[in-house]
């Protein structure tokens, strides 16, 4: 399992590496959705599957 996640850290990597440039304004209000996005991917990644499920198929009409 990796390391807590840090939503500061996340945010300074990542605008670095999209050469981004967040003003500080509006830093607190990223960094609260990214957060929040976190917390919507955890409970995803947490629900319970059996292992032999498989994905839907792709429906094309």
């Amino acid at each position: 399992m990796p390391k807590s996640f840090n939503v500061k850290e996340h945010v300074a990597h990542m605008e670095a590496v999209m050469h981004l440039t967040i003003e500080d304004n509006w830093r607190p209000v990223v960094e609260m959705h990214i957060a929040a996005i976190e917390k919507a991917a955890e409970q995803v990644l947490d629900f319970p599957m059996d292992a032999d499920i498989e994905a839907a198929p792709v429906f094309v009409p």
